[in-house]
């Protein structure tokens, strides 16, 4: 299906695709794109097409049996009329889960193959997606002979049209595309597509569930379950209840395995959590160049199409060696080679847009930014931090100890989301705090749910240490009297600093 997304070479370039796409190869595209259709007519198994799917296949050949299920609970049920926005870094798998719901809702049996409508958007434009909608509905009516039923629209990478949201609001609003079950991919979270407004206010569908959700790479939690399904976690916890008794008795039971922890750790910091990564790295000991060079590539399309190859380069090495300090954006601009700051930060902001940065803001004792602070920047993944070693040989290899505090942020920024929808993408996840003496407390008390009510995370100091970790502890020790340094090695749960390695913290996240 993948495969059949891009418009046909046969449609002319230039002014013709400016134009639009013409309503004969929006049907081509569509009946294409949507195999189990003609399958239904026949009254053949609306899944046979699974076999023969490209983007599928290729998904066997490069994992370890991980699936990422951000999407059963929209493939398991009827249409309920709820819209979903799933975003996410390119070569995630957010197609994947697309491909894999139209799958499962052809298993149903209450659920006719031609109501499910999967939409590859990567060459549309606005008005392209507003005739979509007409041209798909009429290609399906068929379904609709004892009534109007509703279907489930599988929108695949429409965050590259502009103006999508503007589209899809008005037939959500004024046609009975509003009745129906709307899942929309993007890798992009442009902040000129108002989301929220034109997509979530006011729509909170029959369900619960998260609206906004990121298919992001896969966790230490994960990763264990992959590479190393011998290996015991930990139970996750609240971000607010890391210090409970709970959490106590669960990492005293696993006194006996923090060394294969420890050594299972820097593995994934090693690999990351892209699913094929982990594979290449479980199955022949490195991450290939043809991977790393694939991902670099993704990075130069959405960071910077126009500079040289090196830019990207360059840019990942400088804020991998920076990750575990506040960023002077003036100075990194002028030490990195950019012609300005201006030109620097909207290159951090696309790093950004893309999911392949996250940013951690200085905040005060209440959680609330500091407006106008140097803000820390984490790589999203411990891969784009490998990725100017492993194409350019010579280069250094990152840190491991600003890997695990990266690492680290990224895992606690999921878990605050999985808690309050909106959150990582509104820059208002982690954040850092400064003591009076000026040392820094990497992650710092934030407001989270706990029940009905909120509550403050439980502030955690990263330190890649495996002895004389008293002494590391007194920064945080000093301003909030309790919390948990993350150490390489060393657990020890007394006292109202408790000293957690760094994979069991991670693994109490999330």
């Amino acid at each position: 299906m993948r495969g059949s997304s891009a418009i046909p070479a046969s449609f002319p370039a230039g002014d013709g695709y400016r134009c639009g796409v013409r309503d004969d190869e929006l049907r081509r595209l569509l009946t294409e794109s949507n195999p189990w259709w003609a399958a239904a007519a026949r009254g053949a198994d609306p899944t046979e097409w699974v076999a023969g799917n490209r983007t599928l296949r290729e998904r066997t050949r490069y994992e370890l049996g991980y699936r990422s299920g951000i999407l059963d609970d929209v493939a398991g049920i009827q249409p309920d009329g709820r819209l979903v926005v799933l975003t996410g870094p390119r070569r995630i798998g957010k197609s994947v889960a697309l491909l894999d719901a139209a799958a499962n809702l052809c298993t149903l049996p209450d659920v006719d193959p031609r109501q499910i409508i999967y939409v590859p958007c990567d060459t549309m434009r606005g008005r392209d997606v507003t005739r979509t909608l007409t041209l798909a509905r009429m290609l399906t009516r068929s379904v609709d002979q004892q009534g109007q039923r509703p279907r489930v629209w599988l929108f695949d990478e429409i965050s590259m049209v502009t103006g999508w949201t503007s589209a899809l609001k008005l037939a959500r609003d004024t046609t009975a595309f509003g009745d129906d079950t709307v899942v929309v991919t993007g890798s992009r979270w442009a902040q000129s597509e108002d989301i929220q407004g034109n997509l979530l206010a006011g729509r909170a569908g029959s369900s619960g569930s998260h609206r906004i959700r990121q298919l992001l790479p896969m966790s230490f939690r994960d990763f264990l379950v992959a590479a190393y399904p011998g290996l015991p976690v930990v139970p996750a916890f609240n971000p607010a209840d890391l210090q409970a008794d709970a959490a106590r008795w669960a990492l005293d039971e696993l006194q006996f395995a923090v060394d294969e922890l420890d050594l299972a750790w820097q593995d994934y910091l090693t690999c990351g959590g892209f699913p094929r990564a982990v594979f290449e790295h479980t199955r022949a000991g490195a991450v290939s160049d043809g991977y790393a060079r694939d991902l670099h590539a993704w990075l130069r399309r959405d960071v910077d199409p126009d500079a040289p190859t090196n830019t990207t380069t360059t840019l990942l090495r400088g804020i991998g060696e920076r990750m575990a300090s506040p960023l002077n954006l003036t100075a990194t601009a002028q030490e990195l080679g950019y012609a300005s700051r201006p030109t620097f930060t909207a290159r951090v902001e696309r790093l950004i847009s893309t999911h392949a940065a996250l940013r951690c803001n200085q905040v005060r004792d209440a959680g609330d930014r500091v407006v106008g602070a140097h803000y820390k920047l984490y790589l999203t993944d411990p891969i784009l931090a490998w990725i100017p070693s492993i194409i350019s040989p010579g280069l250094p290899a990152p840190d491991y100890a600003a890997l695990t505090e990266s690492a680290l942020g990224a895992t606690l920024a999921r878990a605050i989301e999985s808690l309050d929808e909106g959150r990582w993408l509104s820059d208002d996840s982690v954040g850092y705090a400064r003591t009076e003496s000026n040392n820094e407390i990497d992650f710092a008390p934030v407001r989270v749910p706990v029940g009905r009510t909120h509550g403050m995370t439980v502030p955690i100091e990263s330190k890649w240490v495996d002895a004389s970790w008293k002494a590391e502890s007194r920064v945080i020790d000093g301003k909030y009297g309790r919390g948990i340094l993350a150490t390489k090695s060393v657990l020890d749960l007394e006292g109202d600093v408790w000293a957690v390695p760094a994979p069991l913290t991670a693994l109490l996240l999330a």
